[in-house]
C-alpha cells in the first residue's frame, strides 16, 4: 500500500517557488502549440481543404486560448465547484480570502471552464479573422489531450482529484507532511485510494491523443469540418463520465441527483454535443479548398 509523498514545489528560488502544477501548464502550452503548428503545416492533411490558419495567426491564437485556460479554468472551478469564491470577493474576512478567486497557485482548475474559455477564444477569434470554425475546431482538438496530460500528472504530484476507496493493490494513500501541513490535517485520510489522475492521464490524455492522431494521419478526418472537434468532445465526455465512478466527488457534491457526480453532469452535454458534430461532418462531403 504505497503512500503518496510528492512535493509540489520543484524547487524555490528566494520566496520563489517553482511548482510542478505551473510547470505542467507550461508544458502543455508550449508543446501543444509545437503540435498544432505542424498541423497547420501539414497541406496534405486537409486535402482537399487547406489549413484555417498561418503560423503567425496561430501564434497569436496562441495567447488567446491561454487566457482562455487560465481564466475559464479557474472561473469555471469557482463556479462549478466552488462558489463561495465569488461570495468572498465582497464578504472575505481579509485580503487573502477576497482574493482566493485569483490564487492559481493554491490548485483548483476545472476542464470544463477551461472548455468553454478555450471555445469563446477560438469562436472569437474565428469571427474576428474570417476563418472556418469548425475547421479552426478541428485544429485545436488533437493539441488538447497533451496540456490534459499533464494536467492529470500535476494533479497527482499535488495530491488532489484523488479516487474512491479501493483495496486494489495499487490503492495508494493519499497523505504526507505537505498535506497535513497545507490542511492541518489529510482530506484524504489514511486509507488506500484509486490514483484516479493518473487513469485520467492514460486515458484522457494519452489514449485520447492517440485516436485523434490516427483520425488525423489515417482517417484523413480533418477535410469533413467538425468531425475531430467531435470526436475529442465525445471521447473525453465518455472516459470523464466514465472514471467519476472511481474518482471521490467534490466535497459538498456527493448527494447529486440519480448518483451523478458534476464531471458527468457537465460531460454528458459534450457526448451530445460531439455526437452531433460526428453526425453533421459525416453527412456531408468533404469541404474543398478556395480557388
Amino acid at each position: 500500500m504505497p503512500f503518496f509523498d510528492i512535493k509540489p514545489v520543484w524547487f524555490s528560488i528566494g520566496p520563489l517557488d517553482i511548482r510542478w502544477y505551473a510547470l505542467a501548464y507550461v508544458a502543455g502550452i508550449v508543446l501543444g502549440w509545437w503540435y498544432a503548428n505542424r498541423l497547420a503545416r501539414n497541406n496534405s492533411i486537409w486535402q482537399p481543404g487547406k489549413p484555417p490558419v498561418s503560423s503567425p495567426q496561430l501564434d497569436d491564437l496562441v495567447l488567446w486560448i491561454t487566457l482562455g485556460i487560465i481564466l475559464g479554468g479557474r472561473f469555471g472551478y469557482a463556479l462549478f465547484y466552488k462558489p463561495e469564491l465569488y461570495a468572498n470577493l465582497f464578504t472575505g474576512a481579509d485580503w487573502g480570502e477576497r482574493l482566493g478567486l485569483f490564487r492559481l497557485w493554491d490548485g483548483g482548475m476545472s476542464f470544463h471552464g477551461g472548455l468553454i474559455g478555450v471555445s469563446l477564444a477560438i469562436v472569437w477569434y474565428a469571427w474576428k479573422n474570417r476563418i472556418r470554425l469548425l475547421s479552426l475546431g478541428d485544429l485545436i482538438a488533437p493539441v488538447a489531450p497533451i496540456g490534459l496530460f499533464f494536467g492529470r500528472i500535476a494533479n497527482f504530484i499535488n495530491g488532489e482529484l484523488w479516487g474512491r476507496p479501493t483495496d486494489a493493490p495499487w490503492g495508494m494513500v493519499f497523505c504526507n507532511r505537505t498535506i497535513e501541513t497545507m490542511y492541518g490535517y489529510c482530506p484524504a485520510g489514511l486509507v488506500p485510494r484509486h490514483p484516479s489522475q493518473l487513469y485520467e492521464a492514460a486515458l484522457e490524455g494519452i489514449a485520447l491523443a492517440v485516436i485523434l492522431w490516427l483520425a488525423v494521419f489515417k482517417g484523413r478526418l480533418l477535410a469533413k469540418p467538425g468531425y475531430v472537434t467531435g470526436l475529442f468532445l465525445f471521447g473525453y465526455g465518455l472516459v470523464r463520465a466514465s472514471l467519476e465512478t472511481v474518482r471521490q466527488p467534490d466535497v459538498g457534491l456527493e448527494n447529486l441527483p440519480l448518483g451523478l457526480t458534476m464531471g458527468m453532469m457537465l460531460s454528458i452535454p459534450m457526448m451530445i454535443v460531439g455526437t452531433w458534430l460526428i453526425w453533421r461532418a459525416w453527412s456531408r462531403p468533404p469541404v474543398v479548398a478556395e480557388a
